[in-house]
Order: structure tokens, then C-alpha cells, then sequence
């Protein structure tokens, strides 16, 4: 089964699938010790002393919405992954559309971006080990991207799999005091598998009318994350070959569309919205591949609301 496939997106001409990812791939789980020491920190992250911790409170306890008035908004990291030295994985044709304009996306939203590039796994570490221990005491937020092949459970990097939370571990507040009550944000354009979904037509019923606090606190150390996926466990994920992918145009379009405007959890239900209605596959000469759909999905542990304010004039940080 080829993951070169034409769709249709109303406008959109030749797409490929994140897909065929493990396919015969005899990488082991990644065990990262010794390659950045993410499984030493994280064994170490459930041995920590709870109450040792102690972090500037960045809003009052009790704030509907996070603090997004800092000197800075914050550091956004992106991870392009267009070949790999793995040979079952396809280059990812389309993927530096999708890092370029996500870039010029989080800068309009005045975030200082990084970008990647077909990095191996320790490469990857370094550059997040290097991004945790920063002073992030005058950023509101951190954000961070991966466009990359992917499977139920695993990412990959150019020469190895592995798991998101060997990432985002680092950020955790006992890591990294200084995001701590602050959000992190993880956006993630790759497979989650190799399942496929056809869709429900849906029609117009016939009975339907025509019609258009100051004190301290503790919070949890894993607290004011977010993931966000291209698609749903277990299934591909779609990317044009031009344009970029499904998802990866959906969350643009919206953030610059909106992205000042709603906040960040109506923002990607809106991204939902465009993933799960403008596009379907268009692959006649593969019935299995042709008109196809996809869903994102997230997974939120925010405490508050997100807003991508503009900053005031004469803005102190803190």
C-alpha cells in the first residue's frame, strides 16, 4: 500500500498520508537513558518530594483566565521531520509548508520560534533540555510542535521512535519551576496508526424546516498541559503534498483567522470543525484510501482560560 494519495479538498490536489510508519520497523521502545537522560528524570519525577517544590505564583489562585500579560509570550519549538535513516519510513513530502507557515503563525502571535529540522532523538533532547532549564519567569507560555511520522504510542525522530512524554516531562514544574502555572502547549501533526475513517453521511430530515485568591497553593506538577493531535488513537493522519496537511492548515487558518479573538480550546474546536468538513481523501484507483476523513483530538489539562491578547503598551514583566 502506497501513503501517496490523491484527496479531495474542494481545492486541494494531491495529499500523502502520514502513514506506514512501523511497517516492518524493528526499532525497540525507546528507552532514553544515556541519550538525554529523559528515563532517569522521569523515574526521578515520581520519587520527588511533593512538598519540596516552591514557584512564583504567575495569577491569583483563583484567575478564570492565565496570566498572558508578561514581558514575553514565550518560546515555541518546532520539529520538522522530513526524511529519516529509517528506510520504511517515506519522506514526508508537504511537511516544510506546514513548519514555515506555523512559524510565521506563532510570531504573529508573538511567540520567539525555533525551528528543527530532521533531528535525531538526542538532538531533540538537547535542544528540549536546553529549552527547560531557561528563565522562562517573564514568558506567559511555552509551545511546542511535531511534525512527523507517528503510531499508536510513538513519534518518531529522524533515526528512532519514541514517546511524547519523554518530551514533555521536561516541563513539568518540579523540572521547570519557572513555567510553572503556566500553559504548555503541544501540537502534534503525525500518525497514531494505520485505521482509516469512511465517514457518516449526514442529511437534512425531512421534518426540518428551511432556515440557516492571594494565598499559596499547590498544584499538581503535570498541571496547565495540553496535547494536541492531528487525529484520534489508532488512526492516519493526512498531509497534501503542496499545501501542507489537514491539520497542520486547519490550526493556522484558525489562529490567524482567530487566534486573538477566541479562546485557545474554542480556537481548536474550531480546527475540528475544518479538519472534520473541508477535507476527504480522493484516491479512486485505492477504493480502501478513497474518500476518506479524519479528526483531531485533545487531550487538556488546563486550569484556566487561554487568550492570545495583544500585549499592552509600556507592559512590565511579571
Amino acid at each position: 500500500m502506497t501513503d501517496e494519495c490523491i484527496t479531495r479538498n474542494y481545492n486541494v490536489l494531491s495529499i500523502i498520508a502520514d502513514s506506514i510508519d512501523a511497517k516492518g520497523c524493528t526499532a525497540e521502545p525507546l528507552v532514553v537513558a544515556g541519550v538525554g537522560g529523559g528515563a532517569i528524570a522521569a523515574s526521578a519525577a515520581a520519587v520527588l518530594p511533593a512538598n519540596k517544590f516552591v514557584a512564583r505564583m504567575p495569577v491569583e489562585r483563583y484567575a478564570s483566565e492565565y496570566n498572558m500579560n508578561h514581558k514575553n509570550r514565550g518560546l515555541a519549538l518546532i520539529f520538522n521531520h522530513e526524511f529519516f535513516d529509517i528506510p520504511t519510513l517515506k519522506s514526508r513530502t508537504g511537511t516544510n509548508v506546514d513548519a514555515q507557515e506555523l512559524s510565521k503563525t506563532f510570531e504573529n502571535l508573538g511567540f520567539k520560534v525555533a525551528v528543527h529540522k530532521d533531528c535525531k532523538l538526542r538532538d531533540i533532547l538537547k535542544q528540549i533540555e536546553k529549552a527547560a532549564v531557561q528563565d522562562h519567569t517573564d514568558n506567559d507560555c511555552l509551545a511546542v510542535a511535531i511534525l512527523s511520522h507517528g503510531e499508536h504510542g510513538y513519534l518518531y525522530a529522524k533515526d528512532t521512535q519514541y514517546k511524547l512524554d519523554n518530551i514533555w516531562h521536561y516541563f513539568t514544574a518540579a523540572f521547570c519551576p519557572t513555567l510553572a502555572g503556566k500553559p504548555k502547549l503541544f501540537f502534534i501533526q503525525a500518525c497514531q496508526g494505520d485505521r482509516l475513517d469512511g465517514g457518516m453521511m449526514l442529511e437534512k430530515s425531512v421534518t426540518e424546516t428551511d432556515g440557516e485568591s492571594s494565598m499559596s497553593y499547590k498544584i499538581p506538577i503535570h498541571a496547565d498541559f495540553l496535547f494536541s493531535y492531528s487525529t484520534i488513537p489508532g488512526y492516519y493522519s493526512w498531509r497534501n503534498i503542496n499545501n501542507g496537511s489537514w491539520y497542520m492548515q486547519s490550526l493556522i487558518q484558525e489562529l490567524n483567522t482567530n487566534g486573538k479573538k477566541y479562546d485557545l480550546l474554542t480556537l481548536l474546536t474550531f480546527v475540528n470543525q475544518r479538519v472534520a468538513i473541508d477535507f476527504e481523501s480522493n484516491v479512486p484507483a485505492t477504493p480502501i484510501m478513497d474518500r476518506q476523513k479524519q479528526i483531531p483530538c485533545l487531550t487538556s489539562m488546563l486550569t484556566r482560560i487561554l487568550r492570545f491578547s495583544d500585549k499592552p503598551n509600556g507592559n512590565k514583566a511579571g
